[in-house]
């Protein structure tokens, strides 16, 4: 009876592991469109970046920006292997992080959640119009925020990478499902995590924080072309220094 209890909980995690998020996602087509095909080179260190469209917006410029330096990845979705997963909130992120970090030994991972965890929505609407600020309920409080946030980071230390956090990039007046200066809060919150917890924090707030009409339309949280640029540029400054201390790796068995 209990080799068969046992089996049984093995099958669940191993489809729980397979799956992807129930929870719809959001990121622009731009973000998305071109190949997202790259060869990586066995002698090179891994680097894993998480995080939601902000993020995805940025892998590339990472990627061209550490050339020759490291092996940049994100989670690519299950369905379509040339599309980036979009990795939410931090529910989500508990969700899939086995799923994101098997399959290879990470020497450094960078990683960041908070714009889903702060947005409050209205459910049972319809996803493109379920963001409301007035009428709608906030995805996870600063408390349960912090705490998914300290079970990730912990399991994403426990793989022996150099773990960088990214603080959460600027919330507009005019955003519709976010009340702008959350994000500073949360961002204090996650602060005192990583401090706590010895985790490298890449100030990505203080970069977009006047970055008002600048890369991105009024209201969006999304950035354009040139605003993902400036963002790879930093992601990758702050992630070249933690390559030194990884020494390069192979590809997982």
């Amino acid at each position: 009876m209990r080799l068969s209890l046992w089996f049984s909980w093995l099958l669940l995690v191993a489809v729980a592991n397979g799956q992807e998020s129930k929870k719809e996602v959001f990121t622009p087509p731009s973000d998305m469109a071109g190949s997202w095909d790259f060869a990586p080179d066995p002698t090179l260190p891994n680097v894993l970046i998480l995080g939601d469209s902000i993020s995805i917006g940025y892998t590339r410029n990472v990627r061209a920006e550490l050339a020759g330096k490291a092996n940049v990845f994100r989670p690519m979705n299950g369905k379509n292997k040339n599309s980036p997963e979009n990795c939410g909130d931090t529910e989500m992120g508990l969700d899939g992080l086995e799923r994101w970090l098997a399959g290879q030994k990470w020497s450094v991972i960078h990683c960041n959640w908070g714009l889903w965890d702060v947005c409050y929505r209205v459910p049972g609407k319809p996803k493109a119009g379920n963001r409301d600020k007035v009428n709608g309920k906030i995805a996870f409080t600063q408390e349960e925020y912090v705490a998914n946030l300290d079970k990730i980071v912990t399991r994403l230390q426990a793989t022996g990478a150099k773990v960088i956090w990214a603080s959460t990039t600027r919330i507009p007046e005019e955003e519709t499902g976010r009340v702008a200066g959350d994000e500073v809060r949360y961002n204090a919150a996650a602060a005192a995590l990583m401090e706590k917890k010895k985790i490298l924090v890449n100030n990505l707030h203080a970069l977009t924080a006047g970055w008002a009409g600048k890369f991105s339309k009024p209201g969006d949280v999304h950035y354009n072309a040139a605003g993902s640029a400036l963002l790879g540029k930093q992601v990758a400054a702050a992630i070249a220094p933690a390559l030194d201390l990884a020494p390069a790796v192979k590809s997982a068995e």
